[in-house]
């Protein structure tokens, strides 16, 4: 049992112990002393000693610091007197003489074990050597010297406060240690409060042998496994700190001083170690071998908090999948942290629940900013509120993702659009499907049916330029999504397994916005598959099975761009739940796109939109056109006109190294066609 410090009583009998035990020690130092300089010892003085320190015992509250370390270390009586003696030369004046004199020698104002053997009772050489609790548990530290007998020992200040009832970190761990305050169990959500008792009881279990099991986490990151651990602990009775795993040192002699020194304060302070990896590359060996090292060392309480899975070869290791809240649970987070606000928001808060996907930290923080930004105008406050609220998600979501994809800022509208109609009510119903998904799912019940499949999913397939990214933007803006661009050419991995790594960090990341994902280039990882002739070609197959398995459990809206729609696998297609083939467009459909292309505040003169649709471009090409012809026109101190933008085409022609035709230069001012 460790001490309290925050009991006065304890305190003041633990200090009046310490003194008491070393008056004994004291005494010891001083009969040997007596009788190397052959004058009579004072054996009372020892006497009255023990019996002030038999009485200190016997008034003490609970165990004093002394008899927790007796009983945390299995420390002999030779042991202990020997710790006191070198506690005495840090607390009492008086020792550093009282060393040199029972020495003989001046010089020596230290302990030494020499001294310890000759002047205390009960002396074993064992108590010294490597194995011993006061060298294994670096209680002691041993100085320079001719020999054993003759070094200086010094007492581990981590355990000379110890002793005067004095609590903190190791020095020596901080920088690679941090504690964390207890968690009350209350204060989780109820589907985390059965993981921290089912982890508690896990340690509360009897156990064969003195190592507990090990525990592992696993989910991504920000699903609250922390949180888990903190209360878990605290059911106990213990403390909780942190090591995150990037911080473990290589050396081998480094790691086990470490390793050591952490067991010695999970000993001292009643505390496990929460080992962090969630951010140990993946393709790092050399830190995942690392891990593995400091799994099997630690013989102390330790919690593993990941992504994946680990094994460990002789530790038995007991693992929980940590998900977020549930959506029910969310909902009632939502509820507390806006209070009273949350009636008056018709809706907002299911339509919160339904998009995002938030830990309670997260939920707690987009309403505090929300309500401290929402300064309402008469009449428009609630519209104001729930705004800035929905704003102030997005944003809290973002982070992660921004570190592996490009968000792309949605400004196209429908009106930008320009399609056949079949292909823009396809749109439509997709906003459709993402807007009602949890009504349909949840409040209609489609998801008790069956969990399968309810990702919505769509293949944007047509040539480049043709409006596909724009098509994204659209539904970006309309349904106020962030919407986020990953190239799978960049994504997909020469090496067995990374593909759906890269592919799980992102997903993992998208889950908390339900952002939009716009999968570029998909011709990089879904063709034909291929018949199974080597490992890689079964390899490929499983990368796209994973990716679909996402897609279809992603709760936003994951898109796919191809310009081979007929290259792609028609059992991929079938587990597509939306296919739009974005066609070239027609003259008619140029020419639309010529009208909308120019902003409003762009001065054009003499534009004639049936000339413009005669060139044969679709309508990124026309995007880039227009602009080259606005900085022409900018050049000139103009407004655009033709000249303008057939100088623009002959540099997108180029570019694309096709030439204008007869047929596309027909008619255009100042042009003269022949043939």
């Amino acid at each position: 049992m460790n001490p309290s410090p925050t009991v006065p009583s304890w305190t003041d009998a633990n200090q009046r112990l310490l003194t008491a035990a070393l008056d004994v020690v004291r005494a010891r130092l001083a009969i040997h002393a007596a009788r190397l300089a052959g004058d009579p010892p004072d054996e009372e003085a020892l006497i009255h000693a023990q019996e002030r320190r038999a009485q200190a015992e016997t008034a003490m509250p609970s165990p004093s610091a002394l008899a927790s370390l007796r009983t945390l270390f299995g420390l002999s009586p030779f042991e202990e007197e020997l710790l006191l003696l070198c506690a005495g030369m840090e607390l009492d004046a008086a020792f550093p003489g009282l060393c040199a004199q029972a020495q003989a020698d001046p010089q020596r104002p230290y302990p030494t074990f020499g001294l310890a053997l000759a002047a205390l009772p009960q002396p074993h050489w064992s108590a010294l050597s490597p194995g011993s609790p006061l060298r294994y548990w670096r209680l002691l530290e041993l100085g320079a010297g001719p020999s054993l007998v003759t070094s200086p020992l010094r007492l581990d200040e981590r355990l000379l406060h110890f002793l005067a009832g004095v609590h903190h970190l190791d020095e020596q761990l901080v920088g690679f240690v941090q504690p964390l305050p207890p968690l009350p169990l209350p204060e989780l959500v109820p589907s985390h409060q059965a993981l921290a008792q089912a982890l508690a009881a896990a340690w509360s279990q009897p156990q064969e042998g003195d190592t507990l099991p090990g525990v592992q986490l696993c989910g991504p990151p920000g699903t609250g496994k922390q949180a888990i651990a903190r209360a878990a602990v605290g059911l106990l009775g213990m403390n909780l700190h942190v090591l995150w795993a990037q911080a473990l040192p290589t050396a081998p002699h480094d790691l086990e001083v470490l390793v050591r020194l952490w067991e010695r304060e999970a000993v001292l302070s009643n505390s496990a170690l929460l080992l962090d990896c969630h951010h140990v590359a993946s393709g790092d060996p050399a830190r995942e071998s690392l891990v593995q090292r400091f799994l099997e060392q630690v013989k102390s309480p330790l919690i593993l908090s990941g992504r994946e899975r680990r094994r460990a070869r002789h530790r038995p290791l007991v693992t929980y999948d940590v998900a977020k809240p549930t959506r029910q649970e969310q909902h009632r987070l939502w509820s507390q942290a806006l209070g009273p606000v949350a009636a008056r928001l018709n809706g907002q808060v299911e339509r919160l629940t339904a998009h995002f996907d938030l830990n309670p930290p997260a939920i707690r923080a987009a309403t505090s900013r929300a309500l401290g930004e929402a300064h309402p105008a008469p009449g428009k406050g609630q519209a104001r509120l729930e705004e800035r609220l929905w704003e102030a998600v997005r944003s809290q979501a973002r982070p992660r993702l921004d570190d592996l994809a490009q968000r792309i800022e949605p400004v196209a509208t429908w009106a930008d659009l320009v399609l056949p109609p079949v292909q823009l009510a396809t749109l439509r119903e997709i906003a459709i499907h993402v807007r009602q998904r949890a009504k349909v799912y949840d409040s209609w019940g489609f998801r008790a049916k069956s969990a399968r499949g309810l990702g919505i999913s769509a293949l944007f397939a047509g040539p480049s330029g043709t409006g596909k990214t724009m098509a994204a933007e659209v539904l970006a803006h309309e349904l106020r999504l962030d919407l986020y661009c990953i190239d799978l050419s960049q994504v997909v991995s020469k090496y067995i397994g990374e593909t759906e790594k890269n592919l799980g960090r992102v997903f993992d990341a998208a889950e908390e916005g339900g952002a939009i994902l716009l999968f570029d280039e998909a011709d990089a990882l879904f063709g034909k598959r291929s018949e199974v002739k080597d490992s890689h070609d079964r390899y490929a197959n499983i990368e796209v099975s994973y990716l679909l398995q996402r897609m279809e459990a992603y709760r936003g809206l994951a898109i796919l761009t191809s310009n081979m729609k007929q290259a792609l696998d028609d059992a991929f297609l079938r587990r597509i739940r939306f296919v739009v083939q974005f066609p070239f467009p027609d003259r008619a459909q140029r020419a639309a796109i010529w009208q909308h292309i120019f902003p409003a505040q762009t001065p054009t003169e003499g534009l004639d939109w049936s000339r413009l649709a005669q060139l044969n471009v679709a309508g990124g090409n026309i995007r880039n056109i227009a602009l080259h012809a606005a900085f022409l026109a900018a050049e000139a101190g103009q407004p655009v006109r033709m000249e303008h933008i057939l100088a623009g085409a002959r540099v997108e022609y180029a570019k694309l190294e096709k030439p204008l035709t007869a047929g596309e230069l027909r008619g255009w001012p100042g042009e003269r066609v022949t043939g």
